[in-house]
């Protein structure tokens, strides 16, 4: 039995980090633009609470893009800040033409925050304009950004360009929690069935969304999905259900941003998510559980063994050998990630507590979906 088991942890082994890497072709990289793009007229909409930390640095980035100043329209919608979030903007606004200040009426009910200051920004885009961009606070945009997108949506005939960032890890928290939430998506995640035009599936990141201002009114905008507590999966699925094209691409060349700054912020922004982003309440518990158990079998499994063997268990001393090889090929790919996310390497044996903790959140998320409580920045949403 002790040697089925070490086989089979092996064979499972195999199996997890063989899908994984398999993710990388189903989230293809965003391209530079090439010379000679065309400009079409685009609408960067920032929707924005409480980011006294985050907007300056975010419109700096915005306002030093490689594309024509005059096609280039900046939009900050100030959800209800209680902080100087707002006299910042009008600063820039003050400065720079490109720049416009909208203060949002307050939160009609059952809407969501970040929806409704999203479709406010969107309703003062000019007419004429092409494309709108959304883009969170937090992000830091490479100056290449919007012109690389553009080409790739325009060019790729596309309606909705997603893009997923390059995560800035500084905390403890931070380092611990998202290298593994993204190992559990890749390992849950069939990324290429999911982007393939006939599935019913989709994937999207809210960090940055460009899309196609026609088919975006013509499905009703975020209107249509205020009550989303996932406005981008919701808006990003109501697109392709109409037809639309639909991508997620890595723009790790061309984003960044620090989502979270601890467990403080970590913790309640990843749980009033996470049972959507499993797939509901069923899935939520599988995938935590399952995520804890494969976790610490990297550290029990040969540990076990090795306890059989030392007193007097051949079949436990010929189970060793697969249990240390399954364990070490799961440490391994933990540790690549650390180096990979720019982490010291010690992170990677954490990968067990991370896991944990992560079943933890959903659990949470799940109590508040229940209990009709969903926290975020100082509210609570039903």
């Amino acid at each position: 039995m002790e040697f089925i088991l070490s086989a089979a942890w092996l064979g499972l082994a195999i199996w997890l980090i063989s899908r994984a890497f398999r993710q990388r072709n189903g989230l293809p990289a965003l391209a530079g633009a090439g010379s000679g793009a065309p400009a079409p007229a685009v609408a960067i909409i920032v929707p924005a609470r409480n980011e006294s930390a985050n907007i300056g640095a975010c419109l700096r980035a915005l306002l030093a893009q490689d594309y024509p100043a005059e096609r280039l329209h900046i939009i900050v919608a100030d959800d209800n800040s209680t902080d100087d979030t707002a006299a910042i903007v009008a600063s820039f606004a003050a400065r720079d033409h490109r720049v416009t200040l909208v203060r949002t009426p307050p939160l009609p009910p059952g809407w969501k925050g970040k929806v409704h200051a999203c479709r406010q920004g969107a309703e003062c885009v000019a007419a004429g304009i092409e494309w709108l961009c959304f883009i969170d606070a937090d992000m830091r945009a490479h100056p290449a950004l919007i012109a690389s997108a553009v080409a790739a949506a325009d060019g790729g005939e596309l309606d909705l360009l997603s893009l997923a960032p390059r995560h800035e890890l500084e905390s403890f928290a931070e380092r611990l929690m998202i290298p593994c939430g993204l190992y559990l998506l890749a390992f849950s995640q069939d990324l290429t069935r999911i982007q393939a035009p006939d599935s019913p599936d989709v994937v999207a990141m809210g960090q940055f969304m460009l899309l196609r201002r026609t088919p975006y009114e013509a499905v009703g905008g975020h209107a249509a999905v205020c009550t989303a507590i996932s406005e981008d999966v919701a808006l990003a699925r109501l697109l392709k259900k109409r037809g639309h094209r639909v991508l997620l691409e890595d723009g790790s060349r061309f984003l960044s941003g620090r989502m979270y700054t601890g467990w403080s912020t970590l913790w309640p922004g990843i749980a009033k998510n996470l049972t959507d982003m499993l797939g509901g309440p069923l899935s939520t518990v599988a995938t935590a559980i399952t995520g804890v158990v494969i976790a610490w079998t990297a550290v029990l499994l040969p540990l076990l063994d090795l306890y059989g063997c030392w007193h007097g268990s051949s079949f436990a001393c010929w189970a060793l050998a697969p249990a240390l090889l399954g364990s070490a090929m799961a440490f391994a790919l933990h540790l690549a990630g650390a180096v990979h996310f720019g982490i010291p390497f010690w992170y990677g044996f954490l990968f067990p507590i991370g896991y944990t903790a992560g079943a933890a959140m959903a659990f949470d998320s799940l109590r508040q979906r229940m209990t009709g409580r969903v926290q975020w920045k100082g509210r609570v949403y039903p």
